[in-house]
């Protein structure tokens, strides 16, 4: 394997053009209700020709009082392309897909993902609080409040195919690093009715498992996911379903009666699971069975660590507020979580964190790089920490991590690269003060990123980490294959490490 000292780390100059690049990319990911034409643009759904762009307005909103707004800040040509209807109380009744209304600004991941995401969101609002544009910051995070409140809860982006599931928690994070910059304490105190509703949405049934207190991600809708069946083809014109059809009909895989009809096809086992999976993110990987279509019997080490470090944040906002009692419940909460994680979670012979199997009471094997998220949320001992640094050679490739051990032809497997891992796993290593390692994967990704920016003139979605590339497509035969660019969680987590690193 390439070690990074046949890489170069770039120079301070080569450092500045990405910086302006991602700087001037924040307002071309911007969206606004000024922009709401362009955002509600939506390759992901079939829309027929000329047809206005469907809108949905939610009812706890006046339709006639958010048009007006609209017709004053819209062209007439701009809002007659626009249709703006009330989103029904059963959502199974929408009969055309189309955008979420949000009161302000947001900022999207870029390329065919043209909503506001709920976990991107996260690593978006550190770049933009390192660029500073904290005005933005604030619009965003008060957007995702708008969700819950309007909504019901933070979405895995805002159109009406995404209103049955959420994405992995980190509402309460951005809260307070939007905080730490604002020391509003009164908008801090209005945003926890929010928060606890979110919190109460992933520990509450189908999310959470009642006998061990822990929740698993679970998607509520039924049937295909649209966007796969508009969107995710490739150049054959196959869907995700189709490519996994074929696989399934050439290969001989135990147990798939369970997922697959040979006389109707797809069971809605089948896309129960390929739903919750689109909820974790990690859509696609076999970490949860083969193409995680097994989700729903796990228990993941990503979101339970993520539910922890809610509770602790909840705790520590609640101390802010001068309201101490009322903290102490929620870092007891957060105390007994990860002795459980610990308990289920942790597997001491293979020194890693694995996700848990509730119906067959065992740890999956499925080496992942969210083994570091107890370490990047202080959860491990100092042993497990240790021993969990022990197997980072497992991960560490030239230009950066891994996000599996396996190569299965799904993106979030190997050889890909994720920046958002990158991320957790270098706080992690810094958290228990392995701080080679950590700039190590930090100066590895950044010197990818860098140099795929000069060729290309972009920043993107994932990379392959082995290759040092960004041209991935011909390597992903499941999902979707394009590398979109913008990119709005690699434009943060790139800033966030350079000032890990003090660039």
């Amino acid at each position: 394997m390439q070690q990074l000292s046949n890489l170069q780390f770039p120079s301070t100059e080569q450092i500045a053009a990405v910086r302006a690049y991602i700087k001037q990319s924040w307002q071309t990911l911007s969206r606004s209700p000024a922009d709401i034409l362009a955002a509600a643009d939506d390759s992901k759904i079939e829309r027929g020709e000329n047809a206005p762009w469907l809108v949905y307005v939610s009812s706890k909103e006046d339709r006639l009082t958010v048009e007006q707004s609209l017709q004053q800040i819209l062209s007439k040509e701009e809002f007659d392309a626009l249709e703006v209807k009330t989103l029904p109380a059963d959502i199974s009744q929408i009969q055309e897909h189309g955008l979420l209304y949000l009161p302000g600004s947001y900022v999207v991941p870029g390329g065919r993902f043209n909503e506001m995401f709920g976990w991107d969101s996260y690593f978006i609002l550190l770049g933009l609080l390192q660029d500073r544009e904290l005005e933005l910051g604030q619009s965003l995070v008060n957007q995702l409040v708008y969700e819950i409140e309007h909504y019901g809860t933070i979405l895995n982006a805002n159109r009406t195919y995404f209103l049955t599931r959420s994405q992995p928690p980190v509402l309460t994070l951005m809260v307070l690093a939007l905080f730490e910059h604002t020391q509003d304490e009164q908008w801090l105190q209005s945003v926890l009715p929010a928060i606890e509703k979110y919190y109460t949405f992933w520990i509450t049934e189908p999310h959470l498992h009642p006998e061990t207190g822990l929740s698993r991600f679970f998607d509520s809708g039924t049937g295909p996911a649209p966007e796969v069946i508009s969107d995710e083809k490739d150049d054959a014109g196959r869907t995700h379903y189709d490519r996994i059809l074929e696989h399934y009909t050439t290969q001989e895989i135990a147990g798939l009666d369970v997922y697959y009809d040979s006389a109707s096809g797809f069971t809605e086992s089948f896309y129960q699971g390929d739903r919750s999976m689109r909820e974790s993110g990690f859509d696609c990987s076999h970490r949860f069975g083969l193409f995680n279509l097994e989700i729903t019997q796990y228990l993941p080490v990503c979101l339970n660590v993520l539910l922890y470090q809610m509770e602790q944040d909840i705790a520590q906002i609640y101390q802010i507020l001068r309201k101490k009692s009322l903290g102490k419940i929620w870092s007891d909460r957060a105390t007994k979580r990860s002795q459980i994680i610990n308990q289920l979670m942790w597997d001491e012979q293979a020194g890693l964190y694995f996700d848990y199997n509730f119906v067959t009471h065992q740890r999956s094997q499925y080496e992942f790089a969210t083994t570091f998220y107890p370490l990047w949320a202080g959860i491990a001992s100092q042993k497990q920490a240790e021993k969990v640094v022990e197997n980072l050679s497992k991960f560490l490739a030239p230009g950066g991590l891994l996000t599996s051990t396996n190569v299965t032809g799904n993106q979030w497997d190997a050889p890909f690269g994720w920046a958002p891992l990158h991320l957790m796993t270098v706080q992690g290593l810094s958290r228990y003060h392995y701080l080679p390692q950590a700039k190590d994967v930090a100066q590895r990704f950044i010197t990818l990123v860098v140099r795929e920016f000069e060729k290309y003139g972009a920043i993107v979605e994932k990379y392959d980490v082995v290759k040092c590339s960004a041209n991935v497509s011909d390597e992903i035969r499941f999902g979707y294959s394009s590398n979109e660019i913008g990119f709005g969680w690699t434009n943060g987590v790139f800033l966030e490490l350079l000032s890990f690193l003090s660039l």
